[in-house]
């Protein structure tokens, strides 16, 4: 769209567009309340506030390029060429629109129906609240060939809107700084912004993303910067998230059209993994809860294979009944839809609940799958022998998990012999170590407070649960002995595959290992583990990764524990007056150095130690790296291991 095209359709997109819900006092006060919380989550979560609206742009079909900037203060730029927020006079406010959408909360075109068809903000809270909880915010408007200014400071404007002259182009650019008094921290991450970045670039075909980290220069005198930009859209999310796996079939099936009214999107491939991995989406908004469109997505692609398989007489010989869950083993999919109206419901607010799309997702895939089937005859023998090697694997795998419940009571005589149990029963007291080996786990024994904290040691590797068969998971010792120790099982019903988390005996599952390379990786084997078979555990905040002190410095009777060199040198600095030989540093290679004392005060005593809660902010992102790292492919993990070398020390 040209820069007089976007004009003309400016003109209907005015003050009277912005209608007002409610004030912004509260958001200051209770900022969690609109952002999450005042942490790291929080902090970026006002970026995607603000790139939030210039999406709204994109998908109006008025913007094509959003760039993304850390400045070197660690304040955000954020610049698009879209139509640029209006300006003119608000009648109802007596003050400038765009004052109005910077100082009101949930004030914007989005809620005139008229402006904005579909609105991935609608589900925010508005650039209104990224301006209160920033010290300084300047909004730059091109539009209607001239450039608008105007600043604020803690949501108030410091002065009103100004000209600063002519502009050839359109677009908002604004620029803010999070209010330091308010964030726990304002260090931005690269790889977090860039994660959504791409994120939205795959949802959005078409339009580009840029990132640029103006806080440190490379040794060429240029910024980090990468450029997000997808062609085809959901077809390479696939192929992304996929690219650490073997695929099953070369083709991804891509389906986009249009069902009732709703715009529907759909991209899927099947790999040879035994984990089922579907990502959905509501205007941009990742539906981690699912809903009506996942539903519709699942119902289609279960009715549609089997259909074909029994039209081809597949299943004639199979003695197993065929489940939903058979159909997607080694499937991966992106389902991403538009809707004028969004409802949305679940703990998190984040599973749609419009019972409209349900039959416009299962319509626009049942008819896509079906041709796609007919015209591809030996990709659909290959997907259909998967989904009853499926079948198969899952019967075995009841089987197991039957066996082991049975050997198993949970009444209390059925729990792993090596477990040391706490005394207390309520769960939401209770925590539970999972700790590396025999030895460091009797140390844990001896040094911990039993009424609320429980360990478990583990032997050695636990089993790499990304190369292996549902079946072959259950029959491994030590992930029966989770299994049976945290008291979760997975239904022994045909088609359940959900977690009984309600017997869940520990509300802190810490994972505590050595802090050398060997115990990184033994981490990374029980993360994959929680991730793949556990998922919900994460997803409520209820697995904790350990982290024990890497030095014991002491210089005479002054002694400190240090968690990374940084801390190390401080204390050298401090009583060593630089120098490194007049400190005693004793290094911890493993946990089992420690006595049952030293591994209380550093890494256990609630009042001292520090857990790193595991959460998924991405799960796309995560899937791909777990396959990357725990998977068969070799190349990829010695890129990613090269790529963030600069970040990884190993001790010889």
């Amino acid at each position: 769209m040209t820069d007089k095209e976007k004009n003309l359709a400016s003109n209907s997109y005015s003050a009277d567009n912005i209608q007002v819900l409610e004030g912004l006092e509260a958001v200051r006060k209770r900022p969690a309340m609109y952002i999450g919380d005042i942490g790291e989550k929080g902090l970026h979560h006002l970026v995607y506030e603000v790139v939030d609206n210039s999406i709204d742009e994109a998908l109006a079909g008025f913007c094509s390029d959003i760039r993304v900037s850390i400045n070197e203060d660690n304040s955000i730029t954020v610049w698009d060429n879209g139509r640029g927020i209006p300006v003119d006079f608000h009648e109802k406010e007596q003050k400038s629109a765009l004052e109005v959408v910077l100082t009101v909360l949930h004030a914007g075109g989005k809620f005139d129906k008229g402006t904005y068809k579909v609105s991935g903000g609608l589900h925010g809270v508005g650039v209104s609240c990224v301006n209160a909880l920033s010290s300084y915010l300047r909004a730059e408007v091109r539009r209607q060939g001239k450039l608008y200014m105007q600043e604020f400071s803690c949501g108030k404007p410091l002065h009103d809107i100004e000209v600063l002259g002519d502009a050839t182009d359109s677009g908002t650019t604004i620029i803010f700084k999070p209010d330091e008094s308010i964030f726990i921290t304002t260090e931005y991450k690269y790889d977090t912004l860039a994660t959504r970045l791409r994120e939205l670039a795959f949802l959005n075909a078409g339009v580009r993303l840029s990132l640029t980290d103006l806080r440190h220069k490379k040794d060429d005198g240029s910024f980090r910067s990468e450029v997000f930009y997808s062609e085809k859209g959901l077809e390479e999310f696939v192929r992304y998230i996929d690219s650490s796996k073997e695929a099953l079939i070369d083709d991804v099936i891509h389906i986009v059209t249009e069902k009732q009214g709703i715009p529907v999107e759909v991209a899927m491939t099947y790999n040879t993994s035994y984990n089922e991995n579907i990502f959905s989406y509501v205007n941009n908004i990742h539906t981690i809860e699912g809903g009506t469109h996942l539903t519709g997505f699942r119902r289609g692609l279960s009715r549609t294979l089997k259909k074909y398989a029994d039209d081809m007489k597949m299943l004639e010989k199979v003695k197993i009944e065929i489940s939903g869950d058979d159909f997607r083993e080694g499937l991966t999919a992106v389902v991403s839809i538009k809707v004028a109206e969004p409802q949305f419901e679940g703990q998190t607010k984040t599973k749609l609940g419009n019972n409209e799309v349900m039959g416009a997702v299962d319509q626009a895939v049942g008819e896509a799958l079906g041709y796609y089937l007919e015209e591809h005859p030996k990709e659909a023998k290959i997907i259909v022998e998967k989904v009853i090697l499926a079948a198969t694997a899952r019967y075995a795998a009841r089987k197991a998990r039957e066996m082991v419940q049975r050997k198993s009571p949970l009444s209390g005589g059925g729990l792993p012999g090596k477990l040391a149990d706490c005394s207390s029963k309520d769960a939401a007291m209770c925590e539970i170590f999972l700790v590396e080996g025999d030895s460091a786990g009797g140390t844990a024994k001896q040094g911990r407070d039993r009424g609320f904290q429980a360990i478990l040691p583990l032997r050695g590797k636990i089993l790499n649960v990304e190369k292996a068969m549902p079946h072959k998971v259950l029959e491994s010792e030590e992930i029966k002995n989770i299994y049976t120790a945290l008291g979760v099982f997975i239904g022994t019903e045909e088609d359940s595959k959900e977690l009984n988390i309600e017997k869940l005996r520990y509300h802190k599952v810490v994972i505590m290992t050595d802090a050398d390379v060997d115990g990184s990786h033994i981490a990374t084997l029980i993360l994959t583990f929680f991730f793949r078979h556990m998922r919900p555990l994460i997803e409520r905040g209820y697995v904790y990764i350990a982290t024990p002190p890497l030095y014991l410095c002491k210089k005479g009777k002054f002694e400190e524990y240090c968690w990374d060199d940084r801390q190390r040198q401080a204390f050298i600095d401090k009583y060593g007056e630089g120098n490194e030989n007049a400190i005693h540093t004793q290094r911890y290679k493993g946990l089992g150095e420690m006595n049952a004392s030293q591994l209380w005060d550093t890494t256990m005593n609630p009042e001292h130690r520090t857990l790193r809660q595991v959460t998924i902010d991405n799960a796309a992102e995560a899937d791909h790296i777990f396959s990357m790292l725990m998977g068969e492919e070799v190349a990829p993990r010695r890129e990613f291991i090269e790529d963030n070398a600069t970040y990884a020390k190993i001790d010889a």
